[in-house]
């Protein structure tokens, strides 16, 4: 037997207990658990016709998400998953719209971007899944964060498979929603397999309701076909975890009576279990007991089910009339970032000379994100030992007096779930600046960055207003795991923007921009440069433009392209050869590009010297290179050329890391443009 739940399950009945409900409430219970039923039917026949594409079906197991949608208040966050078409039609979505979706349609929640279930909408307060299906439950954490924050009467709700409770994301975000006491009700739909994995191999608890007590918090195990006992209990849970501010787990047993997806079939489900769970089809059974009851009658069953057919048709030609698919490169291109609005911060051009003291770049990203905190009242800041030790860099030291623990928060070792906890904060309309405490740790956090954050405003129109802060790079004599340069890693994707300064006016003003932008922004600093360069900075609240290089100086042999330590690399080599006319472009943004900077420095000096800290292959050189021959190929003398780090990790050793790191090989690669 693979499932454990109750041992008389087949046996026995299954018995409802209607409490407080009316007749009207449960026979609209009813309708809304008919309706997802009947769509499901309809969309394995379009299916068969291939007029869809694929299909992800939940027939069997609808109490447990038509239950627990209609227990919430309607603008209580849901995070859905594959088999809860219930939670859209109970957040009474129209279905004409829906089945745009599930066509592709421009005229669908996503404009044709996603597939089934991988979209969202505010207006109905659903945050739909990604396919790696864990990062949706540190959502759940954000969305419940901000009612804790607002001091709103209010839950959030995530789904997870019994399969999804072995992934990591599973056990950060419960973790975290028992440590900070927030109000999230966590919901394990067990239906017995993992695509065609059982249970029995996933997992070897008797019950995954059990982990509950190993997280600090209460749970349950409920019939999930039951939706009276679903609804009951999660209306329950709800009262529980607004009044004591703490988070719950329900495993609903249940069984999926299709595969996995269409595709895939059933034949490694044995037979027995078909029949067995038949009978505990959460519609028939709902169906029989109001007829006994005397609820209903057959005459209003057939006239509820003709109305729902109708309907369903009525929506499906609404649909099917769509408009074709309009491709504009243009729109697409356009909707990766969210609109950045216009702002009356002042540009660091407009900013008075006079106001400027001398700070370091710790000291100006520390006054930057300060500020930023005094103009954005909702702002959270997130990180390891940010509170009252004040980070490992001591940037945020203080902060925890001056904001109080709410808006700067430490965290559990977790990355995934506080970026995954950021991205649900942004839904509810918050800022949040999380710091890595090494931006080598970010890998623990990279599916949340390149698939949750990046995606989500391309995906369904909503913002990912979140910062990373990413101390980075070497020269500090910390090896593989504390100096490694990774912001190659995120410049490849789509929808986030990667911002390096490389002096103290920079930092400040590129901070204080990132956090104004609503746009996931991962910012780095360079370590070895927090206390090591100084220079001028204004006092006032001011921005450094996004996006745009900054011309250290001009010249008119060398261009040498760079960022980070590098620039310092490249002026000091400069100033130790005033023999050589060198122009300087400091990038600052990785992405996106100013390649009309670089476009102009090339065409100043017609020779390119690429200087980065990361290593050679696969670094923003590669690219920079290959854009620079493609659409400035007549302004070149020379070959471009790429002075990076060693394609090894970076090492420990002081010695190891200086023949490593690029600037040891800085005049040999100039020497060579210079001979041409």
């Amino acid at each position: 037997m693979i499932l454990t739940f109750s041992p008389d399950l087949f046996v026995r009945r299954m018995q409802f207990d209607r409490k407080d409900l009316g007749n009207d409430q449960l026979i609209q219970f009813y309708r809304s658990l008919l309706l997802p039923r009947m769509i499901e039917e309809k969309m394995l026949v379009l299916l068969r016709q291939g007029k869809i594409s694929k299909w992800f079906s939940g027939i069997g197991q609808e109490a447990i998400a038509v239950g627990a949608t209609l227990a919430l208040q309607s603008d209580e966050w849901i995070m859905p998953l594959h088999r809860n078409l219930g939670v859209f039609t109970s957040r009474n979505m129209p279905l004409s719209k829906l089945f745009k979706q599930w066509q592709g349609n421009q005229d669908g929640y996503s404009n044709g971007r996603e597939r089934s279930f991988h979209f969202g909408t505010k207006d109905h307060h659903i945050c739909g899944m990604i396919s790696h299906l864990g990062p949706q439950l540190a959502i759940a954490d954000g969305v419940a964060l901000a009612a804790k924050l607002k001091q709103e009467q209010k839950v959030s709700l995530a789904f997870s498979g019994e399969g999804g409770t072995s992934e990591g994301d599973f056990h950060e975000a419960l973790n975290t929603a028992a440590v900070w006491g927030l109000p999230v009700i966590f919901v394990i739909e067990n239906n017995g397999y993992g695509l065609s994995t059982p249970a029995s191999e996933q997992y070897k608890c008797e019950n995954l309701v059990d982990r509950a007590k190993g997280y600090g918090m209460e749970g349950v195990q409920i019939d999930g076909n039951n939706i009276l006992a679903v609804y009951d209990t999660i209306r329950g849970v709800r009262d529980y975890c607004i009044r004591e501010q703490k988070p719950y787990l329900i495993e609903a047993m249940t069984f999926r009576m299709r595969g996995h997806e269409e595709a895939s079939g059933t034949k490694y489900v044995p037979p027995h279990l078909f029949e067995q769970w038949e009978k505990k089809d959460p519609l028939k059974n709902y169906e029989q007991w109001l007829l006994d009851q005397f609820y209903i009658t057959p005459e209003k069953i057939d006239k509820i089910k003709s109305d729902i057919r109708d309907y369903i048709e009525m929506e499906l030609a609404i649909a099917q009339n769509a408009a074709p698919v309009h491709v504009s490169t243009a729109t697409e291109l356009a909707d990766v970032y969210a609109p950045v609005p216009d702002s009356d911060v002042p540009d660091v051009s407009l900013v008075d000379d006079e106001n400027k003291k001398e700070l370091r770049l710790i000291d100006a990203v520390k006054e930057g994100l300060d500020q930023s905190m005094q103009h954005h009242s909702n702002l959270i800041l997130m990180g390891q030992d940010i509170a009252e030790y004040g980070g490992a860099f001591k940037i945020t030291e203080g902060f925890v007096e001056k904001y109080g623990r709410s808006r700067v928060r430490n965290t559990p070792l977790c990355e995934s779930a506080i970026l995954g906890t950021a991205l649900g904060l942004s839904l509810e309309g918050f800022k949040s600046m999380v710091e890595m405490q090494f931006a080598d740790f970010v890998s623990v956090g990279f599916n949340q960055i390149v698939n949750n954050l990046a995606k989500i405003h391309y995906r369904w129109g909503h913002a990912a207003d979140v910062v990373i802060r990413m101390p980075t790079g070497g020269g500090v004599g910390a090896g593989p795991f504390h100096s490694q340069s990774n912001e190659a890693w995120f410049t490849h994707t789509p929808g986030l923007k990667v911002v390096y300064p490389s002096t103290p006016e920079d930092a400040k003003g590129l901070l204080i921009a990132a956090i104004n932008d609503p746009n996931p922004v991962l910012f780095f600093e360079h370590k070895a440069l927090y206390r090591s360069v100084s220079g001028q900075v204004p006092d006032s609240y001011y921005e450094t433009p996004i996006g745009k290089a900054r011309q250290v100086q001009m010249g008119s042999e060398i261009s040498i392209i760079t960022y980070g330590s590098g620039v310092h690399w490249a002026t000091q080599y400069a100033a130790a050869h005033p023999e050589t006319s060198f122009d300087i472009l400091d990038l600052r943004t990785l992405l996106p590009l100013d390649y009309e900077a670089i476009r102009q420095s090339v065409i100043r000096t017609g020779k390119v010297l690429l200087l980065h800290e990361d290593t050679l292959i696969g670094g923003i050189g590669g690219e920079i290179s290959a854009w620079i021959v493609e659409h400035c190929f007549e302004s070149l003398d020379a070959p471009v050329m790429r002075c990076a780090s060693l394609d090894t990790p970076i090492p420990f050793s002081i010695e190891l890391e200086n023949n490593f790191l690029a600037k040891s090989r800085l005049h040999q690669y100039v020497e060579k443009l210079l001979a041409y």
